[in-house]
């Protein structure tokens, strides 16, 4: 490497090091691909369609296909597929060169028409409002798969699913590995189940090589569980620490590990816990951000024998480990919510135990 060469890689480090300053920046990181993602492209070549790429972590992974399918330089489509609520979501992405096309994944003959693809991502789904619509629950995670699996069962597919699936199990413990029995609580867990086993059944059915991918919990400047609790902070809420640790990844690096996890599609599916490989202490999160904020710390309950943890070391050992560690990212949310960054508003209720969403 030539030296001019080394000083812009580590101007780039040192960049990178330092939290994102504004939603462009935290976009662009967000969506940046690395070596690992496009050499699965490079493997799995054709066009790319992502179904449910409305929701928070949708439009950042699109966009990273899309960059990562440029660098490859082979003129294949990324389409995104969503019902697209917000029309400046949509344009977005039609401005990083990602096509669009509006869809309810509900309606199987509206499904039959979307475009052929030899790769695609299923990221739809629904979690919040469960308690007081369990039915659309169960539509979305379980009858909506059955109608994108069907239509793709030719394809590989990467189905997101989710950590809600294991039992809790005991604070110190490694968390659950994929061959630990799932047991999940509550209807919303129940249903992420039920899309696994029928991505299984028609993997069985039609040969179809999947990815399950089950992820807790992706954390972005502007939503996850460390924004749930500095936001708490600021703003002098309490904080239940009931459910006292949980495991986050850097939704950057879950994107890369989503997008590089085409390549393992095999049948029956592959199945991978996606999270960091850090468990915060909800306790010493918000001790933290009291003391960055300036601002006392309102902590109510005890801490639980158990939690919702998750043994992400298979994928870290196939796809590579996080880049970004836990530290950085408590000093980035830290930066970014005493800065009064943007946030989504959506809480991601991880304190919950009983299944209640």
């Amino acid at each position: 490497m030539s030296p001019d060469v080394a000083r812009g890689a580590s101007a780039t480090a040192r960049a990178d090091a330092a939290a994102p300053r504004d939603v462009a920046e935290l976009e662009e990181r967000l969506s940046r691909p690395d070596d690992a993602v496009v050499e699965a492209l490079r493997l799995c070549p054709g066009d790319i369609v992502v179904l449910g790429a409305g929701g928070k972590m949708g439009p950042s992974l699109a966009r990273m296909l899309r960059r990562a399918a440029d660098r490859l330089d082979d003129a294949r489509r990324v389409v995104a597929v969503s019902r697209f609520g917000a029309a400046d979501a949509e344009d977005a992405l039609r401005e990083a060169g990602v096509e669009t096309i509006r869809c309810d994944l509900l309606d199987r003959h509206a499904v039959a028409r979307l475009p052929d693809a030899p790769n695609v991502f299923h990221l739809a789904g629904q979690k919040f409002g469960t308690s007081a619509a369990p039915a659309a629950t169960w539509g979305a995670n379980a009858l909506l798969p059955a109608n994108t699996v069907e239509r793709y069962h030719e394809a590989r597919i990467v189905v997101l699913s989710s950590g809600n699936v294991y039992p809790l199990l005991p604070v110190g413990s490694p968390g659950a590995t994929e061959d630990t029995p799932p047991a999940p609580v509550g209807e919303y867990a129940m249903s992420c189940l039920a899309r696994e086993r029928i991505v299984e059944f028609l993997s069985t059915r039609h040969g179809t090589r999947a990815v399950l991918v089950r992820l807790n919990y992706a954390v972005d400047l502007r939503y996850g569980v460390l924004v749930d609790v500095a936001r708490k902070v600021r703003d002098g809420l309490p904080i239940d620490v009931t459910m006292g640790f949980a495991n986050v990844v850097w939704q950057g690096d879950a994107n890369r590990r989503i997008a590089a996890a085409l390549a393992l599609a095999e049948r029956p599916p592959l199945v991978l816990n996606l999270t960091g490989l850090e468990t915060v202490s909800i306790r010493d999160a918000a001790e933290r951000f009291g003391r960055r904020f300036g601002r006392p710390v309102h902590l109510v309950g005890h801490e639980a024998p158990d939690a919702l943890l998750s043994d992400a070391r298979r994928a870290a050992a196939l796809l590579g480990p996080p880049a970004v560690s836990l530290d950085r990212m408590v000093d980035w949310v830290g930066e970014w919510i005493a800065g009064g960054g943007a946030l989504l508003g959506k809480p991601t209720h991880f304190e919950e135990r009983t299944g209640r969403f």
